[in-house]
Order: structure tokens, then sequence, then C-alpha cells
């Protein structure tokens, strides 16, 4: 293995799974790994990080690097990770990934401020905008020019959030199982879910879940079942989806408001598989509550890997320039588009 250090190990840790890449002052990908789910929560943060490390290695073999404590893979690491919601958990984190030597310096965001960064531009104009990430969670962050921060605790319902896709899973179920028994209006949801599982109705469904026939992780496959029904125009169905609408256009006016950017145009970033698939029930609604309550706003998706942004990221603190960012992005087919 050679020792030489690429200029910045970028990761990019979500619930479901994590992408590490190793890149070098001008941008070229050097080595890459994917591996599992960052959950700290769920498992403790030191099972989460010893799992990222093992990720880590293996992108560090595939630069031909090392990537043990001691050795120094990377100049810079930025790791921008899921279930990091809160300043404390970044500092614990960011302590636990620091004693592995993996590069000189280091810096642990949310995952958010990945996507955020992804759908800026590298000529460092503008320098604010506000990001809302709706993929197995959801989230919002934001900055402004002169560095000020706005973000959300979003650890579930506990800090008032609601949606994601595991959100809109949840609800479609709790739909479903009412309008089975009677508690609740007709919806196809009753019939598509179970269906979707080869299973004869809600009670079956129910009790697979709750038994373990069926992992909880599958849960996540519910949530195009969803849209499929509402593209057929059930009611429930659209409710949820003009609901999510809602919600993240609620997140991204409240950062621009806190963060003074209402008043002038601002990049509004979106990303996330729910979001960024864009379906025109959820996407078009969303648009026009935020041409209402954010009218100077403008919206993008991102739709690369969320490890971009990480990436992007470190060459930022590296002073690498906008050639060295266009490599990358060009390396995982950016396709950050206006909406």
């Amino acid at each position: 293995m050679g020792l030489t250090p690429a200029a910045a190990l970028a990761v990019d840790a979500g619930n479901t799974k994590t992408d590490v890449a190793l890149v070098s002052a001008d941008g070229t990908v050097l080595g890459s790994a994917r591996g599992g789910g960052f959950r700290p929560p769920a498992v403790g943060a030191g099972r989460a990080v010893e799992s990222l490390a093992r990720t880590v290695a293996r992108a560090a073999r595939d630069a031909g690097l090392e990537a043990r404590p001691g050795a120094l893979p990377a100049e810079h690491v930025s790791a921008c990770l899921a279930n990091a919601d809160l300043p404390h958990e970044e500092r614990e984190l960011a302590e636990r990934i620091g004693a592995l030597g993996w590069g000189r310096t280091i810096r642990v965001a949310n995952d958010t401020f990945a996507i955020l960064r992804a759908g800026l531009p590298d000529d460092g104009s503008p320098r604010h905008g506000v990001a809302v990430v709706c993929g197995a969670g959801i989230n919002c962050a934001g900055t402004a020019a002169d560095g000020r921060v706005h973000r959300f605790p979003a650890v579930g319902r506990l800090s008032g959030d609601w949606g994601g896709g595991g959100g809109l899973a949840e609800e479609a179920l709790w739909h479903a199982a009412r309008a089975e028994d009677g508690r609740g209006e007709d919806t196809e949801l009753a019939r598509a879910l179970p269906a979707h599982f080869g299973l004869p109705g809600m009670y079956a469904l129910i009790e697979a879940f709750h038994l373990g026939g069926l992992p909880d992780g599958r849960r996540h496959e519910l949530v195009p079942v969803l849209f499929e029904v509402a593209a057929g125009g059930d009611a429930a169905a659209r409710s949820l989806l003009h609901r999510q609408a809602e919600e993240i256009a609620v997140m991204a006016s409240v950062a621009l408001e806190r963060l003074d950017l209402l008043g002038a145009p601002a990049p509004v970033v979106l990303g996330g598989g729910v979001a960024a698939a864009r379906h025109p029930l959820l996407h078009d609604r969303l648009l026009a509550l935020l041409a209402e309550r954010a009218p100077l706003a403008a919206v993008r998706v991102v739709t690369a890997p969320p490890v971009l942004g990480a990436g992007l990221l470190a060459l930022d603190r590296l002073e690498a320039g906008p050639a060295p960012c266009a490599r990358l992005r060009a390396h995982y087919a950016d396709r950050t588009e206006r909406a």
C-alpha cells in the first residue's frame, strides 16, 4: 500500500447507506466504498463509528492507501452524518473519528449540510442558502453569508418532525389499518399495501410486521406504493403527499426567515429520495407553497449522491478552487437542477 495521503476523505453516512470517497487535490476520486446505514441512536456511537471505519478502510484499499490508527489517508476529513442532529452529537462523533487518525483536520456535520453544499455554486456566490432533506427522514439546515447557521433538532416527533420516507410509510399504514377495521374512511391503501407483499389484507400485514415475519426495514417499500395510489386519485394518499409538501415548505421558509433571507434571492436546495423524485403531486404543491411563502427563493433539486457535497466541503476547506470541484461533480454526474 502507498502511504501518500489523499487531499480529502469525504463521508456521507445516511440512515440506510454510507458512501466514502478519497479525493485528490485536483478533484479526482482515488477510491471509494459503500457501507450500511449510520445509526448511532440504534446501535451506539461506538459501534456506528466502527462500522464506518470498515467502509473507510475499504475505500482506502481501493485507493492504495492505508486507513488504520496512526495512518493518515487524507489531509482533511469531511464527514456528513445522519443522526448527528445536535451540536453535542457532532462534537462526540468528531472526537471518536478524530481518534482514528484519518486526517490532519476533521469536520463533522449533519448530512443536510452535504446536500446544501452540493446545491450551491463552486465560486462562492452565493454562500448562503437552505437545504431540506426528505429521504428516510426529514431535516433542514441553512447558512447565511455571514456564517450564521439555522438548524432544527430533527430527532423525530419529539422535536415536532413529520414525514420522510419512514413517516410516510407509518402514516400510510395507519390510514390503511383504520380503513380495514372500519374506524376510518375507505382508501385504496388498505388493499395496495398488503398486496405489495403478496398478503391478503391489512390484518395479515399488521401481523407480519408485528411478529417479525416482515422486518421493519421493509416498510420503506411502501412509499412508492403510496405515490402510486395517490397518482390514482385516492384522497387519503393524496392528503399525505400534500401534508409532506407543507412540512417541507414550512421548514424551508422558517429557516429562511430566521436567517434573514426571505427578503433576498436565496437557494432552497431539495435532496433525499422522497424530495428528489419530483413526484408531481408532491413537487408541484411544494413549488406553489414556496412561491407563496418565499417568492425570491431559487429552488434546486440535488440528484447526485450526497457524498459529492461532503467532498465539495472538503475541497472548500483546502481552498482547492472551482476546477477541482467541477471535476468532482463530473465524477458523480451531478444533475443539480432548477425546479
